[in-house]
């Protein structure tokens, strides 16, 4: 599944740049040069090399309210990105070596003291030890730009992260398995003032899974976090840790019930705690699921739901607990052309700020739409064209406004 999605990220991706008039000159250096590449021209069956150009328009960059202006007399900017990078996989006996790496250029327009170099390196190993142990090491890195939906200030703010993981699972019977993992997640920023958002988020968990004759499996999962903040908040006189662990008990399936319907879900039980402010503390029900459905050969939807934890960017608070659901179309217009579209609501509610418990539920909700074509007038060779439209109905309380924006795209991708 990971080769897959590395060839797909490699010469599908969708980066959200453009503005609709005329092409640079470097993408109309890329255009050229992609053409005089063969249909399948990559280096060889391990490597392949990608470039990707793109442009993007965004009417409210810094996701300001309405009414305020921007911070130097523009609300808008576009972008220019472009990046290079290779894709790898190969079999090494039965273990599989899948990767990439990637480095990329934005450039704004207006607020160029945004401009950054973006990178992107993942390494993944399936492994496989006799006919009954197989699993997955791997880590990955990125560097990028953080968003301005909970940060609003117009000073560059870059985000590392960092991931390492390892799993494994043991099928003892043709029709049971039972497995294990670990993993290390870590995320730092750049701004000073965004230095108490640095968390580390450490994830083990075990279970037990029934797989069917089809395919498809049926499984149980116990799971523990642990997410420290190494950089404490000083409010008055008091440091505030915002570490937590959290325990969960969940069902995990993923189960076809026909050639044209998928349920991928994982649902149950969680309990979080705080370290500091345990008014914080919550439990109840928590997961997220998907389904799948591809009624025709050339159309699929997909319906998404999810109730979960999740970290918050902000200056006043670390976390939220999120709500949301989403529905996703594409269709395969011809071999050419593709055509998709998404719409996705999420409410996050922040039950108290560092620790001062606040009337009534305060939370904001947030709205998307996005549409978008792709065109591949040769195999190596894709364009993306895309619009989109984002508001968010916020709460003064936790500083998260209400604003309104929308953007649009357009990109050009190559694998040689």
């Amino acid at each position: 599944m990971l080769s897959s999605q590395l060839k797909k990220d490699s010469c599908q991706h969708h980066l959200k740049f453009t503005r609709l008039v005329f092409l640079p000159r470097s993408l109309a250096l890329l255009l050229g040069t992609a053409v005089c590449v063969p249909a399948a021209a990559a280096l060889s069956d391990t490597i392949h090399p990608f470039v990707v150009v793109g442009y993007n328009y965004d009417d409210n960059l810094f996701r300001l309210p309405d009414e305020a202006p921007g911070f130097t007399g523009s609300r808008s900017d576009t972008m220019l990105q472009t990046a290079v990078g290779a894709s790898f996989e190969r079999p090494l006996g039965r273990q599989i070596l899948t990767g990439q790496a990637k480095v990329s250029n934005v450039k704004f327009s207006h607020y160029d003291q945004l401009n950054y170099n973006g990178k992107d390196f993942l390494a993944a190993l399936e492994w496989h030890l006799g006919n009954h142990l197989e699993g997955h090491v791997g880590g990955k890195y990125a560097q990028t730009l953080t968003p301005f939906t909970d940060f609003h200030g117009n000073e560059r703010n870059l985000r590392v992260q960092r991931r390492e993981y390892v799993d494994g699972a043991w099928r003892f019977h043709p029709s049971w398995q039972v497995r294990g993992g670990y993993s290390e997640e870590k995320f730092t920023y750049d701004l000073l003032s965004q230095r108490y958002n640095n968390h580390t988020e450490d994830v083990a968990f075990g279970g037990v899974d029934f797989l069917a004759s089809s395919g498809s499996r049926v499984g149980l999962q116990l799971r523990h976090l642990k997410g420290a903040y190494p950089n404490h908040r000083q409010i008055g006189s008091t440091t505030v840790d915002d570490g937590y662990t959290q325990d969960e008990l969940k069902a995990d399936v993923n189960w076809a019930f026909s050639g044209t319907t998928q349920l991928q879900m994982l649902v149950g039980w969680a309990r979080r705690e705080h370290v500091f402010f345990s008014q914080r503390n919550s439990s109840g029900a928590n997961g997220k699921g998907n389904l799948v459905w591809r009624p025709l050969g050339k159309v699929s939807l997909t319906l998404s739901g999810w109730r979960e934890f999740s970290a918050v960017e902000s200056t006043f608070i670390s976390n939220s607990f999120n709500k949301g659901v989403s529905v996703a179309a594409g269709w395969d217009i011809s071999a050419k052309l593709r055509a998709d579209a998404s719409w996705r609501r999420e409410r996050r509610q922040f039950d108290t700020i560092n620790g001062l418990v606040l009337p009534g539920a305060i939370e904001d909700s947030t709205r998307s739409v996005n549409a978008g074509l792709t065109y591949a007038p040769m195999q190596a060779v894709q364009l993306n064209a895309g619009v989109f439209r984002e508001s968010r109905t916020g709460s003064p309380f936790v500083g998260t406004n209400n604003y309104r924006v929308n953007g649009a795209s357009f990109s050009v991708s190559a694998q040689f």
